[in-house]
This record gives structure tokens, C-alpha cells and sequence, in this order.
């Protein structure tokens, strides 16, 4: 007969366990905090690329309050910069009829977000590609979505006026744009969007040439969410 362990051994046990996977982690150079909105870094668990904006997943009232400030509408191009899990795009496919692309840093994310588009019925319409999305050529877009950092909103602000159309709007969750001031804002489940529409003069705003432009302070972040 097969003697189990008593009790107090099985703590033991669980314990060594769990000192043993933090170790791996802390090796791995990673600092995984676990609450329900923030996903541990492909860096930490799949070896994946250095991100300087961490992946955190944006609410379903959120994602919809975006749609909704955005404008969206069927026929429109979306580009999500940061797409994560792809959400926002999938939510823009199946809920408004639009097509368009998500970008992230994270080719493990990418890769589930892809998974999603096809579990959503939308693949045919949605694409998503590992990239940086400073190098993302946006000039397709009809709306521009993205979760980022403060910083990071910054130093992608003079490359949504140099590409986007006029009244092309961007819609950030959380975080603004310093001194341009969005046209909308509003919350969701205690959560901040802020909606712009490229001005007619976004040439002249890039180019720092308008003195009612607003000016853009340096910012050092590499990629989005």
C-alpha cells in the first residue's frame, strides 16, 4: 500500500514547487505580478522580444467605448498599434463591419491574436503582423487605436500627422497626447479614452511650423502594447 504524505509534507512539497518555478523566473529575468488584467512578458515566459510597453489587455466596455468614439464604421481601415490579443481589431471586424490591421512587437501575440481572428469569423477581414509600429506605414487608415504609454503617444505623434488624412481619427485608451487636445473624452468602468481628428493642417503641425501646433517632448520607448 502506498503511503501518502502527511499533510505537512504536502505543503512542503507545493512550497518547493513554487520556490522552484519563482527561481526559474527571477533567472529568466522576469517579474511576473499576476493580477487578472496584466499577462507576464514573452520575454519572461517565451523568450520572446525586450518590450518596453508591457502587455495589459483592454476591458470589453473599454474596447466598445473605443469602437464607439472611433467612429467606427463598416468599410473603415482600423490600425491598431499594440494590438496585443487583437481585440479591438477583432471587436472592430464582428461588431462594425470594418477590415484593417493590428501591429505588435510580439510575434506570441501576434500569433493569438491571428488564433482569435479565426475563432471570430473575421480572418478574411483582419491581419496582424509582428512589426514595430514606428516603422508601421499608416496611410490607409480611417481610425487609429492603440493602448500604449504616455511617451510613447508622444514621440508616434508627429507620424499620425505626417500619414494620416485629414479627420482620420485616433482614439487612445488611457493615455493622451500632451498638448493636443482630443476632441472627445470619455469613461468606461472608471477607464479614460480620448478621441483626435487629424486637423486640416497636419503637415505644418509635424513640421513643428505651426505656432499653434503643439510640440512633442523626447520620448525613448521602442514598441507598443
Amino acid at each position: 500500500m502506498v503511503r501518502m504524505p502527511s499533510p505537512a509534507a504536502r505543503i512542503r512539497i507545493v512550497a518547493l514547487v513554487l520556490a522552484v518555478l519563482a527561481l526559474g523566473l527571477i533567472a529568466l529575468g522576469g517579474r511576473c505580478m499576476l493580477p487578472t488584467m496584466v499577462s507576464c512578458s514573452a520575454t519572461t515566459i517565451f523568450g520572446g522580444p525586450a518590450l518596453d510597453v508591457p502587455y495589459k489587455s483592454t476591458r470589453r466596455e473599454v474596447v466598445a467605448l473605443m469602437l464607439e468614439l472611433g467612429e467606427i464604421a463598416p468599410g473603415d481601415t482600423v490600425i491598431d498599434l499594440g494590438t496585443g490579443d487583437g481585440r479591438i481589431l477583432i471587436a472592430a471586424a464582428r461588431e462594425r463591419g470594418a477590415q484593417g490591421l493590428g501591429v505588435d512587437i510580439d510575434p506570441v501575440l501576434v500569433a493569438q491574436a491571428r488564433d482569435n481572428a479565426r475563432d471570430a469569423g473575421v480572418a478574411d477581414r483582419v491581419r496582424f503582423e509582428a512589426a514595430d509600429l514606428f516603422e508601421t506605414d499608416l496611410r490607409s487608415a480611417d481610425v487609429v487605436t492603440m493602448y500604449l504609454l504616455p511617451e510613447v503617444n508622444l514621440r508616434l505623434r508627429p507620424r499620425l500627422f505626417e500619414q494620416l488624412r485629414p479627420g482620420t481619427r485616433v482614439v487612445s485608451h488611457a493615455f493622451d497626447m500632451g498638448d493636443w487636445k482630443p476632441e472627445k473624452v470619455a469613461k468606461a468602468g472608471g477607464a479614460t479614452v480620448y478621441l483626435w481628428r487629424i486637423p486640416e493642417r497636419a503637415d505644418s503641425m509635424a513640421n513643428g511650423a505651426d505656432r499653434d501646433a503643439p510640440t512633442v517632448g523626447p520620448a525613448t520607448a521602442r514598441t507598443g502594447v
